[in-house]
């Protein structure tokens, strides 16, 4: 599985990102995949080779980067109840400076770079993400209705933004939420939002998990949680995405 460390360039700078690919010599479609707010880490990149594995190009952005490259903070392996306050206490001050603004330039960005690499095809792509990354998905889809034709967020902050972004959307959308962020009755009013602004989607709560499920190195990693998320992507992303 081919892998490179990029450089894109963008308004405030260059962002560091990470690239997984299929190892064919082809054209594939591209998906942009906004990581958690603990950033690109092992658990990230193994992530990315397994959708590449599936036939995509993959890119994983630092959206951290004016801080610096990734990691941007020092992480331990295992990210686990007794280290994550003081992890989060130095990882919030870069969520807050991270506004929407920087989020529209930095996705403008990201997918200007990842629809000129010579690996990935001319047609629509796709784009995913986990935790705050789910919302910056959301975000980039929204801005972009004519290149994006599906998105998809996980144990994500997803509905932040309210009906008027929901209202913008094009793509086909999954929301994978964890049963500790979202109650049944708070799912409903979100997916009649998402019906009222016309969305072709899939909502839904994921049975016994909590925040962060996705994510094989934090307490909260459910393995048949993370089946879940990749029994919606792949469907969604194969239908999305044939042609591109």
């Amino acid at each position: 599985m081919p892998t490179k460390t990029l450089q894109i360039p963008t308004t405030d700078g260059q962002a560091d990102a990470f690239a997984a690919f299929p190892d064919q010599g082809e054209r594939h479609p591209g998906v942009l995949m906004y990581a958690d707010g603990f950033g690109i880490r092992p658990v990230l990149r193994e992530m990315a080779r397994e959708l590449a594995g599936h036939g995509y190009y993959v890119l994983v952005p630092n959206f951290f980067y004016r801080h610096g490259p990734a990691p941007v903070i020092e992480l331990p392996e295992h990210i686990g109840a007794e280290v994550r306050p003081q992890v989060m206490a130095q990882l919030m001050p870069l969520l807050k400076a991270h506004t929407a603004e920087r989020v529209l330039s930095d996705a403008d960005a990201y997918l200007s770079f990842l629809t000129t690499q010579p690996e990935v095809g001319s047609g629509p792509v796709a784009v995913t993400g986990y935790c705050i990354g789910g919302l910056l998905a959301m975000r980039t889809a929204a801005a972009h209705p004519g290149q994006v034709a599906a998105v998809a967020g996980f144990h994500g902050p997803v509905g932040a933004d309210g009906p008027d972004l929901l209202s913008k959307l094009t793509a086909q959308v999954h929301l994978g939420h964890a049963e500790g962020d979202m109650t049944p009755e708070a799912l409903g009013e979100l997916n009649q939002a998402l019906d009222a602004a016309g969305v072709t989607y899939t909502s839904e709560i994921y049975p016994g998990t909590v925040h962060g499920f996705t994510m094989s190195d934090t307490d909260a990693f459910s393995a048949s949680g993370l089946k879940h998320h990749w029994d919606r992507l792949l469907p969604l992303l194969d239908r999305t995405l044939a042609n591109s």
